[in-house]
């Protein structure tokens, strides 16, 4: 379909501003968007929001060209925020004019509802629809333009489409059509070229770059018209363009320029000053907005956010800048007013770290040069997991500093950071120097600061239990026994607020149970910390509990459950183990003895054999005698004679517990047996030989799924997370497990299912 012939485009008598504006040549071809809006103009109206640069009117040009107009399109480029009525409306019936809709002399001679009556009427008129296209319409909200357009828009649906260009949201009652389906938007995100169109805008002058290049220009850009325009008009002048693009920024010199005359001069000094303030936020609401820009200043929030596409949606009334303008504004800010900035970032920092969040709160105090209350928050709300790694939230990369990059330490908190910080980056002599200097200025402390110094002393001791638990197992249980009793001198919140405290501790004290042959206390401490693990969001320490847990099966002669939880250890999205870590060697040697009690020797070799090696990386004496028993095993399992000899040979030389080794004896006796008679395997009875009824219904394909990932120890949330369901819907399935299997708690129903052979 012609969308606006040629004789109306080129003829004299048009109005200027009210035809479709030719191809041009350098447009990008975007015809994912160009979809949406031929989908679009089938409803009344369709909205295209965005920054100055974004393509806007680029996007209409194109689409406009496709042929995939339900009927013709008439074009009116407006003035903007200066709009006058006389000369929009008079655009307005030229552009449907040439368009093929007669509009009577007496109705542009009209105004208000009376000229809304009259184009009503001649819209309605026609066999088809008419697709009126405003580009940058920005009236006021309540003007006479946006009353009168809202009035057209409301009687002459269906003959008329609307498709509307602007900076921000145009005054259109957009909720009205939104709720009722009818409104179609394409924003600031939906609008970002993605990699295909920034490689074929770079192409258009000359470039040709990887692709690896083309997306880190698109992602500094974040996918801005202009700006990558930009960036390859500059790129075309550079020998090396990927160097070009890895230093390519919002202080571009094109950028600001850009910017700075298009936006940011153009605005009340009121506002500019909330643009200006708030620069150094990467996310910001209303209330932290008030506070860096001062109540009057942030009352334009609300204003700046309607007006200005440059800010985005970033959930739950907060709101993120976009990269490049945001660069702009922060390069103004320190050129105008560089005092200030140190004081912004203190500002933002207090605030944030009031209202819980962490880690945007110690960014902004790193980037105001206040490492010292930056160490004071992390110690101060027991936050060291989120630097050591113990928590599914992780300070960012480039707080944790290096060792070379931390000055003397004047304070304990500052001292404990960088202890922690070595850690992370492998630096043991540093995270030693670091321990020791916390330790000395925790002792200097006032004795009225109890409060502090036995948070100073409870991170201390979380520092020790990370860097000692893998190789001093005494000083991790010892340090461990520290935060146990320290944890008790903080409000009961504290603790609890902190559960990777409480997996390391427990992760630790039952190990050290086990290794005792403390069987009972062990289970209940490891239970435990596998729960704790999993509220933190730890695969680490939740993954090791559970192969403690396996070995501990093991000791019982409970084999099939200590498979069970081995092979729960090893499933995504648990982390793999590396070299270093003891508790693969504790699961080659529960494999080990799991293959022994299914008779298969062979199997058990293998596995004893990977255990070896992993031992060797890792020494482990308790694991190594449990490794050395499940061998001698192996071998009298192959020799005949009495079992009471053949459990004494395999017992000879081994370095366990004596109570532990008579607890052992029938355990023993039970893989020996399966060993020499493969249709008598440990693992055909039961764990314990229980006489268990069958549940009186079917546990349904999603109920087992349920089933399953509660004896992982996942809470209700993660259950839902992990299978995309609702948090109600999982209960609604926890119920109807319960039922079935007739008890009423979450262990019940996983030793229940165990017992049944449903797990």
């Amino acid at each position: 379909m012609d969308t606006c012939p040629q004789e109306h485009r080129d003829g004299p008598s048009l109005t200027p501003g009210t035809t479709v504006p030719a191809l041009p040549r350098w447009l990008v071809p975007r015809p994912r968007l160009t979809d949406r809006v031929s989908r679009g103009v089938l409803g009344p109206l369709t909205v295209v929001v965005g920054p100055v640069g974004a393509g806007k009117s680029a996007l209409a040009v194109e689409w406009a060209h496709t042929g995939r107009s339900p009927g013709p399109v008439a074009w009116v480029t407006c003035d903007g925020r200066d709009e006058q009525p006389g000369v929009f409306w008079s655009r307005v019936i030229g552009a449907l004019g040439a368009a093929g809709t007669d509009v009577p002399p007496s109705v542009a001679a009209a105004g208000g509802p009376l000229l809304v009556a009259g184009l009503t009427a001649a819209l309605t008129a026609r066999r088809e629809p008419v697709v009126l296209v405003l580009d940058d319409f920005q009236p006021e909200p309540g003007s006479p333009t946006a009353e009168s357009v809202i009035g057209l828009l409301k009687h002459a649906v269906p003959a008329l489409r609307l498709v509307v260009l602007s900076r921000r949201d145009p005054p259109l009652h957009l909720h009205r059509f939104r709720l009722s389906g009818e409104l179609t938007e394409l924003r600031t995100a939906d609008l970002a070229f993605d990699d295909r169109e920034t490689a074929a805008l770079l192409g258009q002058h000359g470039i040709e770059v990887p692709k690896q290049v083309v997306s880190a220009l698109r992602k500094r850009a974040d996918g801005w018209a202009a700006g990558l325009r930009l960036a390859a008009m500059s790129m075309e002048k550079q020998p090396c363009p990927e160097k070009f693009v890895a230093q390519f920024a919002g202080d571009d010199e094109t950028v600001v320029s850009y910017l700075v005359e298009e936006v940011l001069d153009v605005q009340p000094p009121g506002m500019r000053r909330l643009l200006l303030t708030t620069s150094v936020l990467d996310h910001m609401n209303a209330e932290l907005a008030a506070e860096l820009a001062g109540e009057e200043a942030g009352g334009h929030f609300a204003a700046m956010v309607r007006e200005n596409s440059f800010l985005q949606p970033a959930g739950h009334d907060w709101y993120r800048c976009h990269r490049m303008f945001a660069d702009v504004l922060r390069m103004c800010l320190r050129h105008e007013t560089p005092g200030l900035v140190p004081e912004l970032h203190r500002r933002a920092a207090a605030w944030l770290g009031d209202h819980g969040l962490l880690a945007d709160a110690v960014r902004h105090w790193y980037a105001a040069g206040d490492h010292t209350r930056a160490g004071r928050l992390i110690v101060g709300r027991l936050a060291i997991g989120q630097v050591l790694g113990l928590t599914a939230a992780r300070l960012p990369d480039e707080l944790i500093r290096r060792p070379s990059e931390v000055t003397e330490a004047d304070e304990p908190e500052s001292a404990l950071v960088a202890a922690a910080s070595a850690l992370v980056h492998g630096d043991d002599t540093a995270c030693a120097c670091f321990l020791d200097r916390a330790g000395r200025l925790v002792g200097e402390l006032p004795a009225d600061q109890e409060d502090r110094v036995t948070r100073c002393r409870l991170t201390h001791a979380v520092i020790r239990m990370v860097r000692q638990r893998s190789r001093f197992p005494d000083a991790a249980r010892s340090a461990a026994a520290d935060a146990e009793a320290l944890s008790a001198l903080l409000p009961r919140a504290a603790p609890a607020a902190h559960p990777e405290i409480q997996a390391l501790t427990l992760s630790i004290r039952g190990r050290g149970e086990l290794h005792d042959g403390r069987l009972h206390a062990a289970a209940a401490s490891l239970a435990a910390g596998l729960k704790a693990a999993c509220a933190a969001g730890n695969g680490v320490l939740r993954r090791d509990c559970l192969v403690e847990l396996a070995l501990l099966e093991v000791l019982r002669g409970r084999f099939r459950a200590a498979d069970e939880l081995a092979t729960l250890a090893s499933q995504p999205p648990l982390p793999a183990w590396t070299p270093a870590d003891r508790s693969r060697s504790t699961l080659h040697v529960v494999r080990a003895w799991v293959g022994l009690a299914r008779g298969e020797t062979a199997q058990a070799r293998r596995e004893l054999g990977y255990a070896r090696t992993a031992l060797h990386g890792a020494p482990d004496p308790f694991v190594a005698g449990v490794c050395s028993l499940a061998a001698g095993l192996a071998k009298a399992a192959e020799r005949n004679g009495p079992p009471t000899g053949r459990i004494g040979d395999a017992v000879a030389g081994c370095r366990l517990p004596m109570g532990l080794l008579q607890t052992l004896e029938p355990v023993c006796a039970a893989v020996l047996d399966a060993s020499g008679s493969p249709r008598t395997h440990a693992l055909t009875r039961p764990d314990p030989p229980l006489l268990v009824p069958a549940p009186v219904e079917r546990l349904s394909a999603r109920e087992r799924e349920v089933l399953g990932r509660l004896a992982q120890m996942m809470t209700t949330e993660e259950i839902a997370t992990d299978l995309y369901l609702s948090v109600n819907t999982v209960k609604t399935h926890l119920k109807s497990v319960y039922r079935k299997l007739a008890v009423t708690r979450r262990s019940a129903a996983v030793r229940r299912a165990r017992e049944l052979e449903l797990l």
